[in-house]
């Protein structure tokens, strides 16, 4: 689903930008017509939103980093390319984005997906093919005809797809579906209906709908952002970005909407839309650990910029920052696989790497497409100065400890892990010199070598310390550690008081 636009605001920061685009209706560019073109202001503009008044904390930036070409396109007959979702993985980065193949039935938007070692490409389909398509049109459903603009997290092991998906090009077809995976290419839908549905609080010359979701997983939530044209606090020509949230992946109990006073319960996804973070269409999200803070990727006209939040979306604590790069379509942020930032490992409490991949032409399909890399580094910071925010920050780092042993950061806990392979395979970095805030945090474990272990059919196995069970991951930790795992039911592992879980989680 393609996005334009002429004019947006920044919700929190004097910025007005004027830029070139058409939100259309339903998600692909040969059927659908432009809608919120047009210099004077449409019928239903949104209310003006409130400007926070506290100070907003400058933030330097260094390192501007651009690919030296396209990273990504489809292969076949694939004519356009937008709307990536981007995932740092390990030693991967994954992508998946907006594109149209004709072997993939039915005609209409399809998403790909491909793989490569960094975002600077090249991006190629698993194996070193022609990126595939994962997801395409239901026939039958409510994504009937397109499946577009994806924001893919993992938790738990679970993928959770949320896309934009229409039955065809009619005025306000667009909605958002959800889809699930193991492995982030074989999805499988809970359903045939949306999970979002436009509001209908004001219908404006822009008869998009609802879609361009944007999700990230903090504390047990699940965020997701969106657009929605018929938003009573979208502007003039529907832009807009709007908030749910819930503990429930699938939105359908437990949902909490963001108003102009902060999140209350609503009984259903289609409540009313009374606060927009940022006047813009196709934007992107992110929490920020080292800044303890939420972070809006979206396009104006200097380039991509990134507005910050606070946790509960009260305050912008940080002005904001512009990535320059040329674009014609919106942005997707290099994530982790929650959604979070990544963390720098050359120096994880004083910078963070803010990365977007987007389109930045306009193809002979009239649409988007040349999927390039932009990036920066925010530095100066003083990400670990607070104990608790380090522990965010450090989440998966190892290092040496005072006593030759290893110390590694766990969900918030210090464990202190006396084999270095051991810990090796349990860290997601492992640093060769100690970072000085951990000498100001207390141990909370000690992983010795043949500690007591235990496995259950279809859990896997964990550690019992200090008569905690630490689930662990992978599995083969525990020989390595030299603790034979005791053979338990299911009923006894889970009547273990449980602990953080070893191990790369996601």
């Amino acid at each position: 689903m393609r996005s334009r636009h002429r004019r947006a605001r920044v919700a929190g920061a004097a910025l007005a930008v004027t830029v070139s685009a058409a939100l259309v209706a339903g998600c692909t560019a040969g059927t659908a017509r432009p809608q919120a073109e047009g210099a004077e202001p449409g019928i239903g503009v949104g209310p003006e939103q409130p400007v926070p008044t506290e100070e907003q904390v400058p933030l330097q930036a260094d390192r501007y980093r651009a690919s030296p070409g396209v990273v990504a396109a489809g292969g076949a007959d694939a004519v356009y390319n937008y709307g990536p979702t981007v995932m740092s993985d390990g030693g991967q980065t994954r992508m998946w984005w907006c594109s149209q193949y004709g072997s993939a039935a039915p005609p209409g938007d399809d998403i790909l997906y491909a793989e490569a070692g960094s975002p600077d490409g090249p991006f190629a389909g698993p194996g070193g093919g022609i990126p595939e398509a994962v997801l395409s049109g239901n026939p039958g459903a409510f994504d009937g005809v397109h499946t577009c603009d994806p924001s893919v997290i993992r938790v738990d092991g679970t993928y959770y797809m949320y896309y934009t998906g229409a039955a065809g090009s009619h005025a306000l077809g667009n909605s958002i579906g959800l889809v699930t995976s193991t492995d982030g290419r074989n999805w499988t839908r809970p359903g045939t209906d949306p999970i979002v549905r436009p509001a209908h609080d004001t219908h404006r010359d822009n008869t998009y709908g609802a879609g361009q979701p944007a999700a990230v997983y903090l504390d047990g939530w699940f965020y997701l952002m969106f657009t929605d044209t018929t938003g009573r606090a979208a502007g003039w020509n529907g832009a807009g970005q709007f908030l749910l949230r819930a503990k429930d992946p699938t939105f359908s109990a437990g949902v909490q909407a963001l108003g102009p006073q902060g999140f209350t319960e609503v009984p259903h996804t289609e409540t009313a839309r009374t606060n927009s973070l940022v006047d813009a269409f196709s934007a992107d999200l992110m929490w920020v650990d080292a800044l303890d803070a939420f972070a809006i990727a979206h396009q104006t006209d200097k380039g991509t910029t990134i507005t910050f939040w606070n946790r509960e979306f009260t305050a912008t604590p940080y002005q904001p920052v512009t990535i320059p790069d040329e674009w014609e379509e919106g942005p997707g942020l290099v994530r982790r696989p929650d959604g979070h930032a990544p963390v720098s490992v050359d120096d994880p409490c004083g910078r963070v790497p803010i990365d977007v991949i987007h389109a930045t032409v306009i193809g002979r399909a009239n649409a988007p497409t040349d999927l390039r890399h932009y990036g920066l580094d925010l530095h100066g910071l003083d990400a670990c100065a607070e104990p608790k925010r380090a522990l965010a920050v450090l989440d998966g780092f190892a290092m040496p400890s005072p006593v030759r042993t290893m110390d590694l950061v766990t969900d918030g806990k210090v464990v202190r892990v006396d084999r270095r392979s051991v810990a090796e395979q349990l860290a997601g970095v492992v640093l060769d010199e100690r970072l000085p805030v951990l000498d100001r945090l207390p141990v909370d474990v000690r992983l010795r070598p043949g500690a007591p272990a235990v496995e259950a059919p279809g859990l896997g196995a964990g550690f019992l310390l200090d008569g905690t069970l630490w689930p662990v991951t992978p599995a083969e930790v525990v020989e390595l550690n030299g603790s034979p795992a005791e053979p338990v039911s299911r009923a006894e592992w889970e009547a273990y008081p449980a602990g953080p879980t070893l191990g790369l989680r996601g």
